[in-house]
C-alpha cells in the first residue's frame, strides 16, 4: 500500500493549513517563518492547492483521488458537496472523528492493523465506505490494549464527534446516524476549485 510520508507540519505551512486540522496540536515549522516570500497563486495554483488540501487532510494519493471525483461526478447533487462526502466517509476518517486514533494516519495504520469491526465483521481497509446505520466498534481483542483502555475508562478524554455520527458514553463503539451534509463537514477547502481543475 502507498503511503504519504511528507512531514505533517512543513506540508500544512505549504498548504496553509492549521495541524490542528489533521490531529496535531503541537507540530509546527521554521519554515518561512515571516510569510513574505509568498508569491500571488495563478487560479491553476489556487485549483491545485485545494486539491492537494483535501489529498494530504485525508491522506489520499492521485489516483484514489481521482476516482472519488468520478463516483461524485455521478452521483446526484453538486459535485464538490460529493467529493467531501466521500472522503468523509472513509473508515479511517470515521476512526478518527470519532476519537479512537488521534490522527487519520494513526486511525489509518488502526484499521489497517484489524482493530475495528463494523456491524460485527473485521474490516482493514481504511478507505471502506461506512453507511447510515453502520456501527464501529473497537475489535474484541484489542479492547485489552493500552490505547484503547484508556478511551473506555472514567479519565476518557472528551471528543466532539460531527453530528453525522454518535459515540457511545465509556464505550469503543460509535454509530453512523446518517450520510453527512455539507455543511456537517469542517474540512477548510473551496471544492468548487477542484471541480474546477478537473474540468479543464
Amino acid at each position: 500500500m502507498a503511503k504519504n510520508r511528507e512531514p505533517v507540519a512543513k506540508r500544512c505551512k505549504a498548504l496553509d493549513l492549521s495541524p490542528a486540522v489533521m490531529g496535531y496540536s503541537k507540530k509546527q515549522t521554521n519554515r518561512n517563518p515571516g510569510g513574505k516570500m509568498k508569491k500571488k497563486k495563478s487560479e491553476y495554483g489556487l485549483q491545485l492547492n485545494e486539491k492537494q488540501k483535501v489529498k494530504f487532510i485525508y491522506g489520499i494519493l492521485e489516483k484514489q483521488f481521482r476516482n472519488y471525483y468520478e463516483k461524485a461526478v455521478k452521483a446526484p447533487g453538486k459535485t464538490g458537496d460529493n467529493l467531501l462526502i466521500l472522503v468523509e466517509r472513509r473508515l479511517d476518517n470515521v476512526v478518527f472523528r470519532l476519537g479512537f486514533a488521534a490522527t487519520r494516519r494513526q486511525a489509518r495504520q488502526l484499521v489497517t492493523h484489524s482493530h475495528f469491526t463494523v456491524n460485527g465483521k473485521k474490516v482493514n481497509i481504511p478507505s471502506y465506505l461506512v453507511k447510515a446505520g453502520d456501527v464501529i466498534e473497537v475489535a474484541e481483542k484489542s479492547r485489552s490494549s493500552v490505547l484503547f483502555e484508556r478511551l473506555a475508562g472514567p479519565d476518557a478524554p472528551v471528543v466532539l464527534t460531527p453530528a453525522w455520527i454518535e459515540r457511545e458514553k465509556n464505550a469503543l463503539k460509535g454509530t453512523v446516524t446518517h450520510i453527512p451534509a455539507r455543511e456537517e463537514i469542517d474540512t477548510p477547502v473551496e471544492e468548487h476549485l477542484i471541480v474546477e481543475l478537473y474540468s479543464k
